[in-house]
């Protein structure tokens, strides 16, 4: 039995984390280095008629103001480089940034920055996403012609047969918000030259190569003249996968050969960065008496905001699990992604999978209750297992254990929360339900998009193995990926822990091995150091000399592109599997939900660090939480009314359940090192529709628009009382 694997072993960076030590982004500003500030839009469309910066750049301490015209190429993005650096002509939301001044103290940036004038026409803003693909809508990018940003169709099967065959069909209609990602350390960076004339951009972020490949265009040098370095990231769940600061940063950096440094405040990060989609569901469900489900109609709708960030993307994952985690034979889907004058929306921890899930779970139950079948029965019933054929007309990647997760929920359920049995209520005001909800989300890039992780071991000693040192450009934005990765390369080499060195926050130190996103860091990043390592130990075991190195890319099964009119692809190499059961606890008197226990279990392939996956599962249900009930990001007319965590509720730790049970599974993934399979996003893609479940279960109505506040529930329990549809609000 292994030491090292499977070992709820400590965080490698925890105590530097817990007594200060660990140095953010905010903590590498020096004296002497000067101050930028942002002049942010506050206009949500409007075109830019004056433009001065006289009174700024005369106002002592202010040694320039940088506008579009200091850009050599102002357009970037993660797909489409169709966002600004520094807007020249139209502003198209209100954190779309027109200058940066840099000043030599904090205060004389801020003075300056009020200085900088700025006159604006407004123009027609559209901020309805709806009404953004009517004919006569204002258009966010004139040059485009539409707001469409992508249509993508998924079909199935024949759909009309689909649902001649049911016996009963049930349809239903599904709001999911905004939401801020809410990482407790702003955003923040420096920049300078270093000796040997490179810029280097000190910051936080997750795809070290990435940063480095938009800076360097935006800048027009070859990507070599740019080092991006990662200090201790304090969370990032999607929200910093887009560039914020780094390139204002680099730009000030490269144009005033003078160390920079830019600390945001709370307000600034919220108004700077892209949020979760909100998306709209329309969708029709058909299933026979014996309660195979026949057919799934649906339609999604996603607000891409201002500038395209990931929304491409994120419609085809929304779009790809309409049906959740079922085999259907009949499917039509189609998904849009549109652009609007709100904010940019993009990656968020499940990436559309919760959106799409809170509709398909709830839309399973409802099937069920209109069957008269037991609602874990009729998933049992239609739920994937190996060989299913995805919606996109391939068989399953191998290692389905959706029906194993499903079972073990339900036995926990029933053992630990009473699922299925009758219920006692604590007190008359308040009532209990249990939800079950299950789960699929893929893990790593999907759809065609290039696929790998590069790692470099270096092995030293004179006779016996005596270290390691392994470079791999990994994040890690708190997930743990820096233990994982050491923990795999010592097992690997049969080294003890203290005695691999890892180099990895450094653009020109260490390979790419791609973004901490889609859960893929564990999988992708960990097996290609356990393939470095190998290689590394049998160059080691036929050579005499005191060091030698190992480089190796890891490539999985290949995926490939939607059909633009079927939408049939490969579209993903893997998937992590889950099924939860929530208590809830509804008062019946102020609307307020509070859950009560949650059973979260998960198939890991291999729990390479017992503890950090249960951290992981712990962590992600409270930021679950807040998307299912409080967590109320709302902008209205464009404008974002909850810029500060005074008005947008987060979870605290009274907020969380009492009880928290994670139960971990582990069948071998084939492709993870060890078997091992991401898991970090998996505990919030079913959560939400758990939650509702049980609040039908409690109370015996329907919230379908989320967050599932105070307010809406008591909404839907007086509207059951008259019997009619409840207000939205």
């Amino acid at each position: 039995m292994s030491e090292v694997i499977g070992a709820a072993l400590p965080r490698v960076d925890a105590l530097d984390k817990v007594t200060g030590k660990a140095c953010y982004p905010a903590d590498l500003v020096r004296p002497g280095m000067l101050y930028g500030k942002v002049v942010f839009a506050h206009r949500v469309h409007a075109r830019i008629t004056r433009l001065d910066t006289q009174a700024a750049r005369a106002y002592p301490g202010v040694v320039a103001v940088l506008t579009a015209a200091d850009v050599p190429y102002n357009a970037y993005g993660l797909i489409t480089e169709d966002q600004p650096l520094l807007c020249s002509d139209v502003v198209r939301y209100e954190g779309d940034k027109v200058a940066l001044v840099l000043a030599e103290s904090k205060d004389a940036a801020e003075e300056g920055a009020r200085r900088v004038i700025v006159e604006y026409e407004d123009l027609p803003a559209i901020t309805d996403p709806e009404r953004a693909l009517d004919p006569d809508a204002p258009l966010v990018h004139p040059a485009r012609g539409t707001n469409l940003l992508l249509h993508v169709p998924i079909r199935k099967g024949d759909i009309a047969r689909g649902f001649a065959e049911a016996d009963v069909t049930v349809e239903g209609e599904f709001q999911t918000s905004w939401q801020e990602h809410a990482y407790l350390q702003p955003d923040a960076g420096i920049a300078y030259i270093d000796e040997h004339g490179r810029v280097v951009v000190e910051t936080a972020g997750q795809w070290l190569h990435e940063d480095r490949r938009q800076i360097a265009k935006i800048l027009g040098l070859p990507e070599e003249q740019v080092v991006i370095r990662y200090a201790a990231i304090g969370g990032a769940f999607g929200g910093r996968e887009d560039l914020n600061v780094q390139p204002l940063l680099a730009l000030a950096a490269w144009k005033l050969r003078r160390p920079v440094a830019i600390v945001w405040s709370r307000e600034e990060t919220t108004i700077g960065h892209h949020k979760r989609h909100p998306v709209r569901i329309r969708c029709r469900w058909g299933a026979r008496r014996d309660g195979r489900i026949t057919a799934v109609q649906a339609d999604i709708l996603a607000d891409g905001g201002a500038y395209a960030s990931t929304s491409a993307e994120v419609i085809k994952v929304a779009a790809l699990f309409a049906s959740g985690c079922y085999e259907v034979p009949n499917i039509w889907v189609d998904g849009y992604a549109v652009y609007t004058n709100n904010p940019p929306t993009g990656a968020f921890r499940g990436f559309g999978a919760p959106q799409a899930h809170f509709a398909a779970e709830i839309m399973v139950t409802k099937l069920a209750h209109a069957l008269g079948i037991d609602p874990s029965e009729l998933r049992r019933r239609n739920i994937y297992h190996e060989g299913s054929i995805e919606p996109t007309g391939h068989p399953l990647p191998p290692g389905v254990s959706a029906p194993l997760v499903l079972e073990r929920c339900v036995d926990e359920a029933r053992a630990r929360l009473g699922y299925g049995q009758p219920r006692e209520h604590p007190a008359p005001h308040l009532r209990r339900g249990v939800g079950l909800a299950c789960g699929i989300k893929n893990l790593g890039y999907s759809f065609g998009y290039p696929e790998q992780a590069t790692a470099t071991v270096e092995l030293f000693g004179r006779g016996d193995l005596e270290r390691a040192c392994v470079r791999i450009g990994a994040a890690d934005v708190g997930q743990g990926a820096h233990t994982i990765l050491r923990q795999i390369a010592a097992e690997t080499l049969g080294l003890p822990l203290e005695r691999i060195e890892l180099i990895c926050a450094d653009s020109a130190e260490a390979p790419n091995a791609g973004s901490a996103s889609a859960s893929r860091m564990t999988l992708m990043g960990g097996r290609a150091v356990h393939d470095a390592a190998r290689e590394a130990l049998r160059k080691w075991h036929e050579t005499d000399a005191e060091h030698v190195s190992a480089t190796v890319q890891f490539r999985p099964p290949r995926t490939t592109p939607l059909d633009p009119e079927t939408g049939e692809c490969i579209p993903n190499y893997c998937y992590g599997y889950t099924a939860q059961a929530v208590e809830v606890e509804v008062n019946i008197i102020t609307g307020q939900v509070r859950v009560v226990r949650v059973i979260s279990v998960h198939d890991v392939g291999r729990a390479i660090n017992r503890q950090q996956v249960e951290g992981q599962i712990e962590g992600c249900l409270a930021q679950a939480l807040g998307f299912a009930l409080l967590e109320h990001f709302q902008v209205r007319d464009g404008k974002i009314l909850t810029p500060n965590f005074s008005t947008y509720l987060l979870p605290t730790v009274l907020d969380m359940p009492e009880e928290i049970i994670p139960v971990i599974l582990e069948h071998d993934d084939p492709n993870g090192p060890y078997g091992a399979r991401g898991m970090a996003e998996m505990p919030l893609v079913p959560f939400a529709a758990a939650v509702a479940i049980a609040i039908h279960d409690a109370v015996g109505v329907w919230i379908t628009r989320l967050p599932m506040t105070p307010e809406r529930v008591l909404d839907a329990l007086g509207a059951a009382q008259h019997h009619q549809a409840p207000a939205l609000r």
